[in-house]
């Protein structure tokens, strides 16, 4: 592409939507990014994330961006945990000092956002800028609609919307469904002196404890913090089945221990001895197979193509290699539908066989024998 570059409008400031940003920047094909929150500090960005050589690792290298990574990355966090409902330590899979290039070595989401924010031009991206709307208008122009009562066109909309994407409702009419499993998180700060006991059993990675189709999930995050899913095979609407109020603590904290009656007191002190009290996450993912049929001027990357369970480990690392695939093509292609085109042609298939594996995952860490299936995939891969 040269310098009659049409408008390309990012929706979602996110991993795959900054890293497509950043490659197009540095091969200065002009870019904008819109994003519904008013900062970057708007929100908390989540937990941490491993970034694997292949998919996340690659795509900070065409971002020009794998040292500075490098650089904060956490190669000690790749350690994995496996705890039986009585405390008692089943498996623990320790990487090897090595290098930190080896391996999948991590990251706080928050450091990664920052990482990729600054390294775009300033004023790349549009905050407070909630898209209501996307409209066909022609010669495969959309414009886009905003809460503020704004509207601009563009000639490329990505959608790197997340989960309840606004662009994908022009493309496909799959939606989210419930996975079957929920996430109640939780907070412990400067865990090795207010934590010791929890911050011992979560060491320097992630350690899962699964019994009977539900667990914790425990995330060492930098700064001393570790971020913990508490998690239950269950409906989605377990709460106002059990008539509770998410705000209130107490009752919160009540209810998830009578869910864990019989587990250790260790693992029941990631329940009660919350600095930040408890969020409801239930997990949704998109149909499998989710596939669209290509349209002039639109398409997806990351969640908004293919949201999946987090037991994948993918779901970043794909946004990711998402936004340097179609950047990548938009680079090397003399249209934008050409570009797009190639770029669906690696996209839907590779996004497909990642879905059905990240489903088979979160099915079986929450089966009735969910321990030892993720027992074998932890002796397999460790």
């Amino acid at each position: 592409m040269n310098a009659t570059t049409p408008r390309i409008a990012v929706i979602g400031a996110g991993p795959g939507g900054l890293t497509c940003a950043r490659i197009l920047q540095r091969h200065d094909i002009p870019v904008t990014v819109y994003d519904l929150d008013a900062s970057p500090a708007a929100r908390d960005q989540g937990g941490t994330l491993d970034m694997h050589p292949d998919t996340g690792q690659y795509a900070l290298r065409a971002a020009d961006l794998l040292d500075d990574f490098l650089a904060l990355a956490r190669p000690e966090g790749q350690q994995m945990r496996l705890v039986g409902a009585d405390g008692r330590i089943v498996f623990d899979g320790i990487p090897p000092e090595a290098d930190t290039t080896e391996g999948n070595p991590e990251i706080d989401r928050g450091r990664l956002h920052s990482l990729l924010l600054d390294s775009l031009k300033p004023g790349t991206v549009h905050w407070a800028h909630k898209v209501t709307r996307v409209e066909p208008v022609g010669d495969g122009i959309h414009r886009l609609h905003f809460a503020d009562g704004t509207t601009t066109d563009a000639e490329l909309v990505i959608g790197a919307d997340g989960a309840w994407s606004k662009v994908r409702r022009l493309l496909t009419d799959a939606t989210p469904r419930y996975t079957g499993v929920t996430f109640v998180e939780a907070g412990f700060n400067d865990v090795d002196t207010r934590h010791p006991r929890l911050a011992a059993l979560t060491a320097a990675g992630t350690m899962m404890a699964l019994h009977n189709q539900q667990g914790f999930v425990s995330q060492r995050n930098s700064g001393g913090h570790i971020r913990v899913y508490v998690a239950m095979r269950t409906d989605e609407d377990w709460h106002q089945q059990a008539g509770l109020d998410l705000t209130d603590t107490a009752a919160v904290r009540d209810t998830l221990l009578s869910r864990f009656t019989g587990w250790s007191d260790h693992l029941l002190g990631f329940i009660t001895d919350s600095d930040t009290g408890y969020v409801n996450r239930p997990l949704y993912a998109l149909p499998v197979p989710h596939t669209w049929t290509h349209t002039p001027g639109l398409t997806l990357l990351g969640d908004a193509a293919h949201l999946m369970s987090p037991f994948s480990g993918m779901g970043a690392n794909l946004a990711m290699l998402d936004g340097a695939d179609l950047a990548q093509a938009l680079i090397d292609n003399a249209t934008i539908d050409q570009a797009v085109t190639a770029y669906e042609k690696i996209l839907l298939p590779r996004s497909v066989e990642a879905a059905e594996a990240a489903a088979g995952a979160i099915d079986d860490a929450f089966s009735p024998d969910g321990a030892a299936q993720v027992l074998a995939h932890m002796t397999q891969h460790h």
